[in-house]
Formats: structure tokens, C-alpha cells, sequence
């Protein structure tokens, strides 16, 4: 009884070991099983957590690069004569606009006084028209500069992607741009590649286009090409999305336009009126109007009526111009 017991004792021992270690040995069991699964598990989330620190990384790039150009931008504010000129697409130098605006008003003051213009007020006159006339003047191009740059853009942005689709670099990408697109973005790309043939880096060639086209389409441009130079990643995905943005932004300002197109032509008609109903009250009765121009009292009121009106015009103006 006792032998039987202890052989049957005996077999249990030697089952449980059996189902213990051969499984083990030969790799099959739920054990190994479950520790395959933890370390795949542990590769997976090794693998997740480089990915959230790549994305972290780049987010803190784009961060960078965004306050480093916000900065910029704001240092930028303040125009001289010299960067005005130079944003206008002007090549002349600002003695020589000077020159020629002080030839303005002295030209505007002869031209006053022999319209017997009060000798005191037509200096004066002719001072303010020859500081205020060419800055007018020369913002009014630099307007219409970056306006003929920003309905080009996005074509030139696009003309990158698909060369950097192809697999062009994107040096090459840029130079098609400078060779078959409009200008002024004809232009001001290839003075982006006489920019590199001097030395400079991608990133810094860029950086001029900025100073030449102070716009946050640019800016946008200018972050995109930085990020990808300094951080690497997807180049033609990127500029794809801005493309996309630019076009986004363009309808929009198009959109403004014909919203606020009513606005500008009541202010027209309402600034016009005045010149209008002096000019036929005049053809209607000569005499009636001479006060203003033959004495004291009508030239200050004359001058009273020309700032209300220009500060009605300048009030329109900015009624009429968004930001979006």
C-alpha cells in the first residue's frame, strides 16, 4: 500500500515537472508567449514615444522659426526711404529722390504764386506736396509691387512642388521658377539663386526674398523652406499645403474687395462732389465763389474745408481696408 502510494506520488512529481519544463524548453508555452507580446508591446510604445518626440521637436522648430520671423517682421515696421525704395522695385538711390522731390516743390510753389497764391501759404503748400506727393507716390507702387508678387506666388509655389515631386533638388525648382514665371516673382527668385552664388545658404537667400516682400504670404514661404532645411521632412507635402493656403487667401482678398467696392465708390463720388459743385457753380456764376480765392477769411475757410475733406477720405479709407 505504502509502494503504491509513493509510485503514484512519484508519477504526479514527475508530470508536473514535465508540464513545467518541457513547454519551457522547447519555447511553446503561454510564458514565452506573453513575454514576446510584452516586448513587442515595449518596441511599439519605444517606437511612439521617438515619434511624439520627433513631432515635439518639430513643433518647437516651426515655434522657433515662427518668433524668430514674427521678430523680424516687426523690426521691419519702421521704413526708412532707403528699404521703401528698395520694397517699391525702385533701383533709384534716395539722394536722387530727394533731389527730385525738393525740384517738385519748388516747381509746385512757382506754380502757386503765379496763381497768385498767398506768398505765405504757397511754400508751405509747396513743402507739404514735395514730402507727401513722392512717398504717395512711391507706396502706392510698392502696393501694386506686392500685389503683382502675390497673385504670382502661388503658381511659383506650385511650379516647386511638382519639381521636387519629380525629383528635382530644389535649388533646380527654384531656378524653373526664375526662368519661366512672371514677374516680379521672375525677379525676385532669381535673385534668390544669385543670392546662394554668393555664398549664402538656403535658408539666408530666402531670408532676403522677406526683406524685399515684407508679406506674411513670404513669411509663410520663407518658414516652410527654413523648417525643411534646418528639421528635414516631407518639402513638396509642405508646400503643397501652402499652396493651398495662398489660394485660400487670395479668394479672400478678392472677396474683400468686391464686398468693400460699394464703400469706395461712395467715397469717391462723396470727395469728388465738392470740386464738382465748385467747378459748376463757377461755369455758372463766375463771381460767386471769388471770396474764397480774393481774401483772408475765404482762404481760411477754403483750408478748413480742404482737412475736413481730407480727413473724411482718410477716415473712408480706413473704413474700407481689412485685415485677414
Amino acid at each position: 500500500m505504502n509502494m503504491l502510494l509513493l509510485a503514484l506520488l512519484g508519477t504526479i512529481c514527475i508530470g508536473a515537472l514535465g508540464l513545467a519544463l518541457v513547454p519551457s524548453a522547447l519555447g511553446g508555452g503561454r510564458a514565452e508567449q506573453r513575454r514576446k507580446a510584452l516586448q513587442g508591446d515595449l518596441r511599439a510604445k519605444r517606437v511612439e514615444t521617438a515619434a511624439a518626440r520627433n513631432r515635439d521637436q518639430r513643433r518647437k522648430d516651426v515655434q522657433r522659426v515662427l518668433k524668430q520671423q514674427n521678430d523680424s517682421l516687426m523690426a521691419r515696421k519702421r521704413l526708412t526711404l532707403a528699404r521703401l525704395l528698395f520694397q517699391a522695385g525702385m533701383t533709384i538711390k534716395p539722394a536722387t529722390f530727394i533731389r527730385n522731390s525738393i525740384i517738385f516743390g519748388v516747381v509746385l510753389t512757382l506754380v502757386l504764386v503765379l496763381v497768385q497764391v498767398p506768398i505765405f501759404l504757397a511754400p508751405i503748400f509747396g513743402a507739404a506736396a514735395a514730402y507727401l506727393g513722392p512717398r504717395w507716390w512711391v507706396g502706392r507702387k510698392r502696393k501694386k509691387y506686392q500685389s503683382l508678387f502675390l497673385d504670382e506666388l502661388p503658381n511659383a509655389v506650385e511650379a516647386i512642388v511638382r519639381g521636387v515631386k519629380t525629383g528635382l533638388p530644389l535649388n533646380d525648382s527654384i531656378r524653373v521658377v526664375a526662368k519661366d514665371a512672371k514677374e516680379p516673382v521672375k525677379s525676385e527668385f532669381g535673385r534668390v539663386l544669385d543670392q546662394q552664388a554668393f555664398g549664402m545658404s538656403m535658408t539666408e537667400a530666402v531670408g532676403v526674398l522677406l526683406d524685399r516682400v515684407p508679406l506674411p504670404e513670404v513669411n509663410f514661404f520663407v518658414v516652410v523652406i527654413t523648417v525643411q532645411q534646418q528639421a528635414g521632412g516631407n518639402l513638396s507635402e509642405a508646400l503643397g499645403n501652402l499652396a493651398k493656403v495662398l489660394r485660400n487667401r487670395k479668394k479672400m482678398k478678392q472677396k474683400i474687395k468686391a464686398m468693400s467696392s460699394e464703400a469706395k465708390a461712395s467715397a469717391g463720388i462723396i470727395g469728388s462732389l465738392p470740386f464738382v459743385v465748385g467747378i459748376l457753380v463757377s461755369l455758372t456764376s463766375p463771381t460767386y465763389l471769388l471770396p474764397l480765392v480774393s481774401s483772408t477769411l475765404g482762404h481760411i475757410w477754403l483750408g478748413i474745408g480742404i482737412i475736413m475733406l481730407s480727413a473724411g477720405v482718410f477716415v473712408m479709407s480706413k473704413m474700407v481696408k481689412f485685415e485677414y
